[in-house]
C-alpha cells in the first residue's frame, strides 16, 4: 500500500509552489523564485520515481479523500488510482519537468515576466498530475481543463506580441472544439453507467455491450459505447493536435522555448494519448472507435511528417515533428498496442524535450534567430548542444540504440500485423514511409544549423559561444534519457511482452486476445530488435539520414534545384496544406460575415435608429418622467388611490356580473 501523504504531496508542491510564486513574484527576488519552483517540482520528481520503485514491486492505491460534487446520487470524489500506467506517466512528467525548471533559469534570466512564468510552469506540471493520478473522469476533466488553461497562459506569455496573442486564442479555441466532444463523452458515461468512476465504469462494459444499446439519427445508427469512445477521441485528437484539430500545436512556438518543450514531450499533448490508453477497456469493445484511432493518427504522422520537410523555422520543425509522432502513438492504441504506445510517448518525453531545449540553446546564442538558413557551423562554438543534439536526433529518427527506435520500431511491426483491413493497410504504409520522411527533416535540421557552409551574421558571431551550465546540464540529463530509455523500458521492464498482464503494465491496460499484436508476433515468431535491425524501418531511417547528408553537407545546391522542379509540391507543403486557409474560408469567414451582419442590421438599423434614435427611447424616458410626478411620498395620497383602486374593481366586478 503507498502512503496516501506521499501520493498528496506530489502534485500538491508544484501547486504551492505555483501560488507562492504567482502572488507574491513581484516581491521576490528570481532566486528565490526559481529556487522555490525548482525545488518543489525537483522533490515532486523525486517522491514520484520513488513511489514508482514501490509499483514495480507490486503496490497499488486507489481511494477517494472528499467528495468534491454531491447532487443527489450524483457523487464525484477526490480520488487517486496509482498503477503502472499512472506510475510510469508521473515519473515522465515531472522529470521532464524538472529539466524545464532548471533549463528556464538560464533562457529567462532577465525576462520581466520571469516569476510568473516559473509560476505558470509548475501550474503546468500540477495540471497534469492532477490529470494522470486522478480515479474518475471528472478529475480527468479538470486536469484536462487545467493544462488547457495554462498552456494559454504560457503560450501567449509575451503577451505584447500580437503573434503571441493570436497562438494562445487560436490554441484555447481548436481546444475548446476538442473539449465539447469530450465533456459530451463523460457525460454520456454517466448517463449510461451511473457512475463517473473508473473501476466502476470499467467493469460494467462487458455487459453493457451485450445489451447492444444503440443512438440513432435519423437512418443512422451508432452502438452507444462507440459513441462514447468517438466523443472521447474527439477531445484527444484537439489536445493532442491530430488532424484536423492540430492547426494549434506548430503555433504554440510562440511561446519560450522552455514551454514548447514541456507541452510538446511530457504535459498537454500527451493528455490524449494517457487518456485513450486509461480507456482501453472501452475502446476495446468498439471496432469502429479502434479503426477510428488508428486512420486519425496515421493521417497526422504521414501528413505533419510532409509538412516538417520543408519548414525552416528550427522550433516548427520540431513541432511538426510532434505531430507526426503523437500520430504514431494513437496508431499504436488503435492497433490495441496500447502499451507500446505509452512506451513511446515516455521515450519521445526525453528525446523530443532535448531537441527542443537543444534548440532553445542554439536560438540563445544566435541572438532569437530561428531561421535554420541563417545558422551553419555551429558545432565549433557550440560542442555540448552539438552532441546532445545529435543524441536526441538519431533517437527521433529511429537509430539504434537510441530510445526511439525500440519504441517507434514495435509500433511499425504491431502496425503491419494487426488486420484491420484497408485502414491497417494504409496505417502500415503512413508509418513506414514517415519514418524515411523523419530521418530526413531532423537531419536536414541538424545539417544546416550545425554543419552545411557559415550563413550566422557577422553582428552575431560575437555572441557565439557554449550555453551556460544550467541550460547544458538539463540537456545532459534529457540526452542520458534519449539513449537509455528504449533499451531500459524493453529489457527492463518488458513492456513488449505478449501477455498484457505478465509485462510492465499489468492489468492498468486492457486488450481483448484477439486484438493483441504481440501476442499476433510472438506467435509469428519474427519479433526481436535483433531481426528488426535489417527490416525496413532501419534502412528507410538510415537512408532519410544519408539523402539528408547528399542535400545539406554535399551539394548544397541540390535543395534549391529541386524545390524549383517541384516548386507547386515545395509551396504546397510550405504553406502547411493550407489549413488555415481552409479554416479562414470555412469558419473565420462566415463567422466575420454573419457578426458584420448582425453589427449592421440589428445593432445599428434595429437597436441604433428604431429604438435610440426612433423616439421610443424618448417615449420611456418621458413615461417614466409622469409616473414619477405621482410619486409624491405623502401617505394620504397613496391611501386615496388604494381607495379609488378597490372601487374601480368593485364598480367592474357588479357590471361584468
Amino acid at each position: 500500500m503507498l502512503n496516501t501523504t506521499e501520493l498528496l504531496a506530489i502534485p500538491a508542491l508544484p501547486l504551492l509552489a505555483a501560488l507562492i510564486v504567482g502572488m507574491f513574484g513581484w516581491a521576490l527576488k528570481e532566486k528565490l523564485s526559481h529556487t522555490i519552483t525548482t525545488g518543489c517540482v525537483t522533490l515532486s520528481a523525486i517522491l514520484s520515481i520513488h513511489v514508482f520503485t514501490q509499483v514495480l514491486a507490486g503496490a497499488s492505491f486507489y481511494g477517494n479523500f472528499w467528495s468534491w460534487m454531491v447532487s443527489g446520487n450524483f457523487v464525484v470524489p477526490v480520488g487517486m488510482m496509482i498503477d503502472q500506467l499512472t506510475a510510469i506517466m508521473m515519473v515522465t512528467v515531472t522529470v521532464v519537468s524538472a529539466c524545464v525548471h532548471l533549463y528556464t533559469i538560464g533562457y529567462m534570466h532577465g525576462d520581466p515576466g520571469y516569476s510568473r512564468f516559473f509560476s505558470y510552469i509548475s501550474g503546468f506540471t500540477f495540471s497534469m498530475l492532477v490529470l494522470v493520478m486522478g480515479n474518475n473522469f471528472f478529475t480527468l476533466f479538470f486536469g484536462w481543463e487545467a493544462v488547457g488553461l495554462v498552456s494559454y497562459l504560457l503560450i501567449g506569455f509575451w503577451f505584447k506580441r500580437e503573434s503571441a496573442n493570436f497562438a494562445a486564442l487560436k490554441a484555447f479555441i481548436v481546444n475548446r472544439v476538442g473539449d465539447f466532444g469530450f465533456a459530451v463523452g463523460i457525460l454520456a458515461i454517466w448517463y449510461y453507467f451511473g457512475s463517473v468512476d473508473y473501476r466502476t465504469v470499467f467493469e460494467m462494459v462487458p455487459a453493457f455491450v451485450e445489451k447492444g444499446l444503440t443512438l440513432g439519427f435519423m437512418d443512422w445508427h451508432v452502438g452507444a459505447l462507440t459513441f462514447i469512445c468517438l466523443a472521447l477521441f474527439v477531445g484527444a485528437m484537439g489536445k493532442s493536435g491530430q488532424v484536423p484539430l492540430h492547426v494549434w500545436l506548430p503555433d504554440s512556438m510562440e511561446g519560450p522555448t522552455p514551454i514548447s518543450a514541456l507541452i510538446h514531450a511530457a504535459t498537454m499533448v500527451t493528455a490524449g494519448v494517457f487518456m485513450v490508453a486509461r480507456c482501453s477497456p472501452m475502446f476495446e469493445y468498439s471496432e469502429t472507435a479502434l479503426a477510428a484511432v488508428t486512420l486519425v493518427g496515421a493521417i497526422t504522422a504521414w501528413m505533419c511528417a510532409t509538412i516538417g520537410l520543408v519548414q525552416t523555422d528550427i522550433k516548427r520543425v520540431i513541432a511538426y515533428s510532434t505531430c507526426s509522432q503523437l500520430g504514431y502513438m494513437f496508431v499504436a492504441c488503435g492497433v490495441s498496442a496500447y502499451s507500446v504506445g505509452i512506451f513511446h510517448l515516455m521515450t519521445h518525453a526525453f528525446f523530443k524535450a532535448l531537441l527542443f531545449l537543444a534548440a532553445g540553446s542554439v536560438i540563445h546564442a544566435v541572438m532569437a534567430e530561428q531561421d535554420i538558413r541563417k545558422m551553419g557551423q555551429l558545432r565549433k562554438y557550440m560542442p555540448i548542444t552539438y552532441i546532445t543534439m545529435l543524441i536526441a536526433a538519431l533517437a527521433l529518427a529511429g537509430v539504434p540504440p537510441f530510445a526511439g527506435f525500440w519504441s517507434k520500431d514495435l509500433i511499425i511491426e504491431a502496425t503491419m500485423i494487426r488486420e484491420m483491413g484497408w485502414v491497417g493497410g494504409f496505417a502500415s504504409f503512413a508509418v513506414l514511409t514517415a519514418v524515411f520522411m523523419t530521418a530526413f527533416y531532423t537531419f536536414r535540421m541538424f545539417f544546416l544549423t550545425f554543419h552545411n557552409s557559415d550563413r550566422v551574421p557577422a553582428k552575431t558571431k560575437s555572441h557565439l559561444h557554449e550555453s551556460p551550465k544550467v541550460i547544458t546540464i538539463p540537456l545532459m540529463i534529457l540526452a542520458f534519457g534519449a539513449l537509455a530509455a528504449g533499451a531500459w523500458g524493453v529489457l527492463v521492464l518488458d513492456i513488449a511482452n505478449p501477455e498484457v498482464a505478465s509485462g510492465y503494465f499489468g492489468t492498468s491496460l486492457f486488450v481483448l486476445d484477439a486484438h493483441n499484436p504481440l501476442m499476433m508476433i510472438a506467435e509469428e515468431g519474427h519479433h526481436g530488435w535483433y531481426q528488426f535491425l535489417f527490416s525496413a524501418p532501419f534502412w528507410l531511417a538510415i537512408g532519410g539520414i544519408a539523402l539528408a547528408y547528399v542535400m545539406y553537407y554535399r551539394e548544397t545546391s541540390l535543395p534549391g534545384q529541386l524545390s524549383a522542379a517541384f516548386k507547386p509540391v515545395y509551396t504546397f507543403l510550405l504553406n502547411k496544406w493550407y489549413w488555415d486557409e481552409l479554416y479562414e474560408r470555412l469558419f473565420m469567414r462566415p463567422a466575420q460575415c454573419a457578426g458584420t451582419l448582425l453589427w449592421q442590421k440589428a445593432d445599428l438599423a434595429i437597436i441604433d435608429r428604431g429604438v435610440i434614435h426612433g423616439g421610443i427611447v424618448d417615449s420611456i424616458k418621458s413615461g417614466a418622467a409622469r409616473m414619477r410626478e405621482m410619486q409624491t411620498g405623502f401617505v394620504y395620497h397613496y391611501a386615496f388611490a388604494m381607495v379609488a383602486g378597490v372601487f374601480g374593481l368593485l364598480t367592474y366586478l357588479l357590471l361584468s356580473a
